[in-house]
């Protein structure tokens, strides 16, 4: 009879834990810095389309670029639980996104909330692409240099 050791999901080991929450405390003061120092014109919710779009295709890079340097073990791990789920995942806003355009409707703004919205959505899939090519891009570029 063979056993083989069962092993916890990463969610529930300590360690990685505590990788995600320090990465998320950083991702939210600077979301909240960023969120303080870009003007918001008019009232439009700029600050939250740059910060959700900026960490959009910072995610797609930094998933493309790891996951091109080999499977989701070691540092490439905690990497991605770090930068990608701790503080990209805190950076970026999807819920202030959906509260904003909820005070532009409340505000008669139909218009402003529609390019809003828009803009978010259409925007972080746009990003979202950019990173992931930026990703395969640099890994291409690093190969290059290795040969």
């Amino acid at each position: 009879m063979t056993t083989s050791k069962a092993t916890r999901p990463v969610h529930l080991h300590w360690r990685f834990m505590g990788i995600v929450a320090v990465g998320g405390v950083l991702g939210a003061v600077t979301r909240y810095g960023l969120g303080m120092v870009i003007p918001a014109p008019g009232a439009w919710p700029l600050p939250t389309l740059i910060i959700n779009l900026s960490g959009a295709l910072a995610l797609g890079a930094l998933l493309e670029g790891l996951s091109r340097r080999g499977p989701d073990v070691g540092n490439r791990r905690v990497l991605r639980l770090a930068l990608g789920t701790g503080f990209l995942g805190a950076y970026t806003t999807y819920s202030t996104l959906a509260v904003d355009a909820v005070h532009l409707l409340n505000a008669g703004a139909v218009p402003a909330a529609a390019g809003y919205l828009t803009a978010s959505l259409l925007g972080g899939a746009a990003a979202t692409t950019a990173g992931i090519w930026l990703g395969a891009w640099h890994h291409r570029l690093t190969e290059r240099a290795r040969s």
